[in-house]
């Protein structure tokens, strides 16, 4: 292990990064040293606020200092492989935001440039981390509900700012990368990897899917179902149904400190209680755990790559109208 901390800096000004400022400060092992914008001004604006030591008035910049270890590259979907890319190869580590990237081409040279550069890469869903997901896991994976049949989810949103790059699909905008990538997630976390999806979306006004639909099978006849979008009410939950039981997840995606869930047989519930953590500080442990120990990191390469391509035969599967077999 390394003397002092390992100094992160922040690609970019964006709104996510509030989630992880605080546990970039609160840990031990990790010190928030710079954040880049386009601008120096924008820059030195973001620090001040933030109290963070160094402001960058470009995203290159931030990757020239050599005292900066780690990089959280929380850019717009579109730009996230080619500046992890670049960061890596700047010799920093990386923590990417979800998605991954857009193409297969993308995550394949993201994968190729953290191996060459011996660099640590890893996906940023944070909900991988956290205790909640990991006793989901252990109860489906011991059996506690006996044969794994269906999981079921969903996670849709009123998105209601206009110009948003979600809404843009040459931006990788749509729900099914913003917010259907996590039902998704957790399906294959559950089940591995699907032998054949199908999809069906609603597409707006720039192109990219507000809702968007899908099924997908796996070995041994299982099965998921899920939704996103943009235009319904908040909804957030996972159901999981076995041969002998169901489990109720119904904050799965952003679990808290402490969080219920609950395992129906017959007509008896159990409520489940677990408690949790502070739901970025997972990873950020997870990615010290990657440089500093030399752990695998728990999101592996291969599962973002994995995540990727289910995705993109939904889209397949939505724009062909036709079932897409993996």
């Amino acid at each position: 292990m390394t003397e002092r901390p390992l100094n992160w800096g922040l690609l970019s000004t964006a709104r996510i990064n509030r989630a992880l400022i605080h546990p970039l400060n609160a840990s031990k092992r990790t010190r928030l040293l710079g954040a880049a914008s386009r601008t120096q001004s924008s820059a030195d604006a973001y620090a001040r606020e933030w109290k963070i030591p160094r402001a960058y008035g470009s995203y290159e910049a931030l990757l020239a200092d050599p005292e900066i270890d780690v990089v959280y590259n929380p850019l717009p979907n579109h730009i996230h492989a080619e500046w992890t890319i670049k960061a890596l190869r700047a010799g920093k580590h990386v923590l990417c935001e979800k998605p991954f990237a857009l193409t297969l081409a993308e995550v394949d040279a993201m994968i190729a440039a953290s191996r060459e550069t011996g660099k640590v890469l890893a996906e940023a869903f944070m909900y991988r981390h956290h205790p909640q997901t990991l006793k989901v896991k252990e109860l489906v994976d011991s059996g506690a509900l006996g044969k794994l049949q269906l999981i079921k989810g969903a996670f849709t949103f009123t998105l209601t700012r206009e110009g948003n790059f979600r809404n843009i699909k040459e931006m990788g905008g749509g729900s099914i990368w913003d917010v259907g990538c996590y039902p998704i997630s957790y399906a294959r976390l559950l089940a591995g990897e699907p032998t054949e999806v199908f999809g069906w979306q609603v597409e707006g006004q720039g192109g990219s899917d507000v809702s968007f639909f899908g099924q997908m099978r796996f070995a041994d006849s299982v099965h998921a179902q899920f939704d996103s979008g943009f235009q319904s009410p908040f909804r957030s939950y996972i159901e999981i149904v076995g041969s002998e039981a169901t489990l109720s997840v119904p904050v799965p995606f952003k679990p808290g400190l402490k969080n219920d869930i609950f395992l129906t047989r017959g007509d008896q519930t159990e409520t489940i209680h677990i408690k949790g953590e502070e739901l970025y500080m997972g990873e950020v442990d997870d990615m010290c755990d990657a440089i500093l120990l030399g752990k695998p990191t728990r999101m592996s390469l291969e599962d973002s790559r994995g995540n990727v391509a289910a995705i993109l035969a939904l889209l397949q599967s939505a724009e062909t109208g036709m079932p897409v077999k993996m």
